[in-house]
């Protein structure tokens, strides 16, 4: 099976290169700059906007996985918030543009989407039938509506491309877990290291999550069942409360205190890491109603399973890092 990934340089679609590749398949990840190399994997230039030589990796593919956009790890201003715009709805309008344009298109795209685009809310899960999307709630910060009217130009631009011949899938991602450096769980891990791994607000807003694990065979799901089309959610069938979540990692890492935070604090502390608020204080009360329905059963299902695996997983990482060979590039640049 031939796999293309545009987008793929970031800690998500790095680790799902990885994987498939290790199955056996042809992945190309394509890209603005090279990725690291990975055993079996290709790579191909775009500048995410516009059709090129990339656009012919499509042409008898099997599968395409777009993964591109800004960051959302970011301060939201104007300028950020333009540019997470238009990185996903250009990069997703010219995926399309070449799907439309192949002689030979694939027969799954699957489009990555956020489960920001679900309502902050305490009272029930959202689930892909009878879930509130957001963006006018309440009892949230006006601001957070710019998040959903992303997510749902992401989606719209997805539903609009031309491609009869393709079965296009929406993934409503919640936050993916894994070992990555960089990545959501390596952040706080690093927090509770440092003590500060408590609750935030009361600790009441709902996190979804999803373990890297379960996320890439809840793919090989998507790809096999010609059946499933549409918006999917990503996520595992355990949300918990964010002082929970802290809870259970801070066992995990074998740290017992971790400093609580009240909202003002937290968007204090978010200035200065360079990140909003936004993405500590909503509630994301997300559940996997699609997968579950499909017969997906979790490796990971509940928070309680997933932590001391991801802490274990961490650990193995850093500890193979130690032990890589220090080169005398490496030294004289401080490594």
């Amino acid at each position: 099976m031939k796999l293309v990934i545009p987008g793929g340089t970031g800690q998500i679609g790095l680790a799902v290169a990885a994987a498939l590749a290790d199955d056996g398949h042809d992945v190309v990840i394509v890209a603005r700059s090279a990725p690291p190399p990975i055993p079996g994997v290709r790579a191909a230039t775009w500048d995410g906007r516009t059709l090129g030589p990339w656009a012919a990796e499509l042409d008898g593919a099997d599968v395409v996985l777009n993964l591109a956009g800004r960051t959302v790890n970011c301060r939201y201003t104007e300028e950020n918030l333009r540019q997470m715009m238009d990185s996903r709805v250009d990069s997703t309008r010219v995926v399309g543009a070449a799907i439309a344009a192949a002689a030979r298109p694939p027969r799954v795209w699957l489009q990555m989407s956020t489960a920001t685009i679900y309502a902050h809310r305490f009272d029930a899960p959202n689930d892909e039938a009878t879930g509130r999307l957001g963006g006018d709630e309440p009892d949230a910060p006006a601001y957070w509506a710019r998040s959903v009217d992303i997510a749902r130009a992401w989606e719209d631009t997805l539903a609009a491309a031309d491609t009869p011949a393709t079965r296009k899938v929406a993934l409503r991602t919640a936050m993916v877990m894994g070992p990555g450096r960089g990545g959501i769980f390596d952040t706080l891990y690093r927090l509770v290291r440092r003590g500060l791994g408590g609750t935030i607000a009361g600790g009441e807003q709902r996190v979804s999550w999803i373990h890297e694990v379960d996320f890439i065979r809840a793919l090989h799901l998507l790809i096999a069942r010609d059946d499933l089309a549409g918006p999917v959610n990503l996520a595992a069938p355990g949300p918990l409360p964010q002082r929970d979540l802290m809870r259970a990692l801070r066992a995990a890492a074998g740290r017992r205190v971790g400093l609580p935070a009240t909202a003002w604090m937290a968007r204090l502390g978010a200035v200065f890491m360079r990140t909003d608020a936004e993405l500590v204080l909503k509630s994301r009360y997300v559940v996997p109603g699609r997968l579950l329905d499909a017969g997906f059963t979790f490796t990971f299902p509940t928070w309680a399973d997933a932590a001391p695996d991801l802490v274990a997983r961490l650990r193995h990482r850093d500890d193979d890092a130690r032990r890589e060979p220090r080169t005398d590039d490496n030294r004289a640049a401080g490594a």
